[in-house]
């Protein structure tokens, strides 16, 4: 038997395109995968807590952070700093667990490009249409006309950036794409560098083959 460590799972979509449930559901496949909690420069809305929903932070501790190599990735969005502390995520990643990163193609590609880089499995969900996904972005009735629209730009953004992935998934259907999900998690965890003790298996496999004199 050999342990292994934890992948960084990443994923990505424009919004609409399913990121929020699918990452809801894997998590429910799997309780033990747990999300990275982000920090921030913004003040707490009512009932966030600190170190469950954000890891608040004033802008001076913040910069610090940064400039201290202690963020996995960070970015400054409608006057606020956001980022991913580097250090609970080593953590878990060393003890085996698995950690869900919802951020932007920005973000990927910095937490690709870091230090635990190796560890990353980046996905991106594309929606079936452009005309689906503003549907789905409609029907939630939350956004007038001139926030959609802001949407459906942002979104193409996102989308032009798919190339950048490990997996890239259409998500016409959802019970189908989390099946695929799944399958890419359970085959990425079997990569040979997530199996950290396989060198030492294999190194035992030589001496009991030389002391064998086959």
């Amino acid at each position: 038997m050999t342990d292994r460590r934890g992948l960084l799972i990443i994923l990505s979509s424009p919004s609409g395109a399913g990121k929020s449930t699918l990452a809801r559901r894997l998590r429910a496949w799997d309780p033990s995968i747990i999300f990275s909690v982000s920090a921030t420069t913004r003040a707490p809305r009512p009932g966030e807590v600190d170190g469950q929903d954000y890891h608040f932070m004033s802008q001076p501790d913040f910069k610090r952070a940064v400039s201290a190599g202690e963020m996995l990735e960070h970015a400054h969005v409608f006057g606020n700093f956001y980022g991913s502390p580097k250090g609970p995520v080593r953590e878990a990643i060393l003890g085996g667990q698995d950690v869900l990163f919802d951020i932007d193609w920005q973000g990927a590609q910095q937490i690709t490009n870091s230090e635990l880089g190796l560890h990353t499995l980046s996905i991106f969900l594309l929606p079936p249409s452009i005309a689906e996904l503003k549907r789905r972005l409609v029907s939630r009735g939350q956004d007038g006309p001139e926030v959609i629209a802001g949407r459906m730009q942002k979104s193409w953004d996102e989308i032009s950036h798919w190339g950048s992935y490990d997996f890239v998934l259409v998500n016409n259907d959802l019970d189908e794409t989390e099946a695929r999900l799944k399958s890419i998690v359970t085959a990425s965890r079997l990569r040979r560098n997530q199996q950290p003790g396989l060198l030492t298996h294999v190194r035992a496999l030589q001496a009991e083959f030389e002391e064998s004199g086959e």
